[in-house]
């Protein structure tokens, strides 16, 4: 489950309506728990600088690092990312999946056609088959509690 405050919920769907027709992204600081509850406190916009931000997103290295150092300083975890997919669906696509790299934290997506917010943890693990252990990769829903 991820608490999200109303104010932050506000202020990146007022960013996913500014930025529509790309896609608008950034990292949620708050406090962390792999398994549990997980509460949002700040959102830290970022600039989209995918090659195709009408479909794509991506936070430039340099900027996600200055990110984090912020969110420490505040004394803040990062609790996930947040991207907008401006034509919808409010799910993970290929490309999303393809492309997670945080275990356990969340993945908050805005869709604006339909306006709606999901979110999902991104969960590695070992899954054995009859044949060879293979490393499995997926995206979770988690339930959005906004207050």
């Amino acid at each position: 489950m991820i608490v999200l405050p109303t104010a932050v919920r506000e202020a990146i769907l007022e960013r996913a309506r500014e930025g529509k027709p790309g896609e608008i992204c950034g990292v949620l600081g708050g406090t962390y728990e792999p398994a549990g509850q997980s509460r949002v406190r700040s959102q830290y916009p970022a600039e989209n600088v995918a090659d195709t931000p009408r479909t794509r997103y991506e936070i430039d290295p340099e900027e996600q690092l200055a990110i984090f150092d912020r969110l420490e300083d505040r004394g803040e975890e990062i609790v996930g990312f947040y991207h907008s997919h401006p034509r919808g669906p409010p799910r993970p696509s290929a490309t999303d999946a393809a492309q997670a790299t945080w275990p356990d934290r969340s993945y908050l997506i805005v869709s604006l056609e339909p306006c709606e917010i999901g979110s999902w943890r991104w969960r590695t693990g070992e899954s054995e088959t009859a044949e060879s252990e293979t490393a499995t990769e997926r995206f979770e829903r988690e339930q959005v509690v906004v207050g």
